[in-house]
């Protein structure tokens, strides 16, 4: 390799955990911001190894990333583990890459700083600002109904990427880099940098240089992920708007911390702090312009003694100190906590006899009228039977209907997959109706909307009571009050569960058979239940 001993001797090993990859636009740049790193590493004297892993790219692996996520996660731990390495840099920030790869550096333990992608630029068509997802949606659904034709729909589709870098909505990408930043894995104000702004080259460079300095200081993940900033993390989720996946990775990094954290957590929690993020699908702008607004910086200094800021971050100082000198310049896109986009939480945790475990909502994203309602259920007992049957004129749905989608979760999908935002029915479309209640155990993009009940526990396909629903059946959402109910009498339940049994296995072998057998349900965190506890297993040994 053409290394000598001068290369090396005497210098912090830094291992930089690379996810780029040429089927995966959000990271496209990583190959040439892996080389700014190793130049800060090289100009702190330190000695860079890239070392690549699973890119996970969110619009291409089926059946869904989050049934990789943990792939990804354990393999960031053995490449930390089983490499002679001092200290790690994680590039990551399409959806499922960021939680794995603090995972997988929680289970690992050696010094670490994420450096995420960055959002890409905000889209463009006919002189209409685009937000990567959530107009996609918005679009496909006026393309089903009629209302704009396949030209329109071509030029959203080649104005609404126009550079590299994750999802410029507060979708589950956003969600997750700006949660690192609240957790204090990042540099102060890195997670809201666009990916092609210069500054993003900058820290890049800046992230070499300090984690080669948190190797001589020993400042570990675990020295990170206290329970105090795991609530941050929260306070901050619940403030920017953030996506309905974000609990299921923060209750799965709370997992490998050892912090214990629970979707009641989450439900106090969202009562509390409202949402003063205005960006889409919650809000108006997009995450370049919230950065021009001061970005995730600006937000937690307005959050204030809402956040704990005496918790330490990758700088080796607080959370607090990376707030200095920190404004915000744009009022309307950060909002005041006296002038919120939503006056709670973004994320609202339900229970009831049809989620006895929980479920969730994004209020903040749904029509207001849908809040509170009782209506009949057409149930689809999987996806396929959903796309084959949505838009029959005889399914007899009307806007007071209850979607639901059973066998969707975990080991149902299987993986879990976004198949949350079930289509409007087209004859709805047609009539206007853009919103209705659905529920399901999958989960939805981030970047989705609509009145989705989702990630309900346990799944359909355990034995959970959303695989018991029949068509007609009365369902209450009551989301101020946090219920949802299925109105059918407890003795009719038992009589449906009793004639219940469990889906056959979907895999024999693999990666998908060890997941089916170790996989957790949606209020756990979705983590494999050898891999839940702090402490990783022992380092190799040399022979």
């Amino acid at each position: 390799m053409g290394r000598d001993e001068m290369d090396y001797q005497d210098k912090p090993v830094i291992a930089i955990v690379n996810t780029w990859s040429e089927i995966n636009p959000c990271h496209a740049h990583f190959r040439e911001r892996a080389e700014d790193v190793k130049r800060g590493i090289l100009q702190a004297g330190g000695f860079p190894i890239e070392l690549p892993a699973m890119s996970l790219s969110e619009t291409y692996v089926k059946p869904t990333t989050m049934m990789y996520r943990n792939m990804l996660a354990m393999e960031t731990e053995e490449i930390i583990r089983s490499h002679p390495v001092d200290g790690v840099v994680l590039m990551g920030g399409c959806d499922k890459t960021t939680p794995a790869l603090l995972m997988g550096a929680l289970s690992a333990d050696l010094p670490a700083i994420f450096v995420p992608a960055g959002p890409m630029l905000r889209g463009n068509t006919r002189g209409k600002v685009l937000g990567s997802g959530s107009d996609v949606w918005k679009y496909w659904a006026d393309l089903r109904a009629g209302v704009i034709g396949e030209e329109v729909w071509h030029d959203v589709e080649e104005g609404i990427a126009r550079s590299t870098g994750h999802c410029m909505t507060m979708g589950t990408a956003s969600t997750m880099t700006a949660i690192s930043e609240a957790l204090g894995f990042t540099l102060p104000g890195a997670s809201s940098i666009p990916a092609v702004d210069s500054n993003h080259i900058r820290m890049a460079a800046q992230s070499g240089r300090r984690v080669v300095e948190m190797v001589w200081e020993d400042l570990k993940p675990s020295d990170i992920a206290t329970p105090a900033a795991l609530r941050n993390a929260m306070v901050v989720d619940m403030a920017v708007g953030g996506s309905t996946n974000a609990i299921i990775h923060l209750l799965a990094i709370a997992g490998r911390a050892g912090v214990p954290l629970t979707l009641e957590n989450f439900g106090e929690v969202s009562r509390e702090v409202p949402v003063i993020a205005n960006i889409r699908p919650s809000g108006a702008y997009l995450m370049e312009d919230f950065y021009y607004a001061g970005g995730l910086r600006g937000l937690m200094n307005r959050l204030g003694d809402r956040l704990d800021l005496s918790c330490i971050t990758v700088t080796g100082k607080s959370l607090g100190d990376g707030l200095d000198g920190s404004d915000v310049y744009n009022d309307d896109v950060i909002r005041s906590l006296d002038d919120p986009v939503y006056s709670e939480g973004a994320t609202a945790v339900l229970f009831g006899n049809l989620a006895p475990n929980g479920c969730v909502i994004k209020p903040a994203a749904a029509e207001s009228r849908l809040l509170k309602h009782v209506g009949p259920a057409i149930v689809f007992r999987d996806y396929n039977d959903m796309a084959a049957r949505v838009d029959n004129p005889d399914l007899g749905a009307t806007p007071d209907s209850v979607l639901i989608l059973q066998n969707a979760g975990p080991i149902g999908g299987p993986g879990m997959p976004e198949w949350g935002q079930l289509p409007i029915p087209k004859p709805l479309l047609e009539q206007g109706i853009r919103d209705m209640v659905r529920i399901s155990d999958a989960r939805m993009s981030g970047t989705s909307y609509g009145t989705c009940v989702l990630h309900v526990a346990p799944e359909s396909a355990v034995g959970g009571p959303l695989g018991l629903v029949r068509d007609g059946d009365s369902i209450e959402l009551d989301v101020a009050e946090r219920r949802l109910n299925l109105l059918v009498d407890e003795t009719e339940l038992s009589r449906r569960r009793s004639t219940w049994s469990p889906p056959e296995p979907r895999y024999d072998r693999g990666f998908g058979a060890m997941y089916s057998q170790h996989i957790g349900q949606a209020d756990s965190g979705c983590d494999f239940d050898f891999l839940v506890g702090r402490g990783g297993a022992p380092e190799p040994e040399i022979h």
